[in-house]
């Protein structure tokens, strides 16, 4: 369950997006220049997200993004499942590749207990609490520094 840095930007960016007063659009370039992103590389992610149903996009005269749900009903688990595959939570957080049920690595079983938590922790975490606990827009660019 190790997290790219696609994970990182879509948090990030729906962070941004959360901040919105509802029903605000924003076009992928302003979301990348105020969270300091790479704007193609947001925009691919983006996509990710509209396609699971997190963002909506918006097409004409007034193009862009906007959150497609109220943010306390769009978890942190909902974010990554849609960038990095619906599998994420069951990949070994330690090496990738080299685990499984059939060949366990040596911190397999550990990660077994830890799992479930980490899964419910995400699931439980929406974006309303990521901005209520310190995910300020003025912060954004130098998270993604971090």
């Amino acid at each position: 369950m190790k997290l790219s840095r696609e994970s990182q930007y879509g948090i990030l960016g729906t962070v941004y997006l959360a901040h919105q007063p509802v029903g605000t659009i924003r076009q992928v370039g302003q979301v990348a220049e105020a969270c300091g992103l790479a704007r193609p590389f947001l925009a691919k992610i983006f996509g990710r997200l509209v396609h699971a149903g997190v963002l909506r996009s918006y097409r004409g005269r007034e193009r862009g993004y906007a959150l497609a749900r109220p943010a306390r009903e769009v978890s942190v688990k909902a974010i990554v499942e849609a960038i990095e595959g619906p599998d994420v939570f069951q990949r070994c957080v330690f090496w990738s590749d080299a685990c499984s049920d059939s060949s366990p690595c040596i911190l397999h079983h550990v990660w077994q207990t830890v799992r479930p938590v980490a899964v419910e922790l995400m699931a439980r975490t929406t974006l309303e609490d990521l901005v209520r606990d310190g995910g300020q827009p003025d912060r954004l660019e130098t998270m993604s520094r971090e």
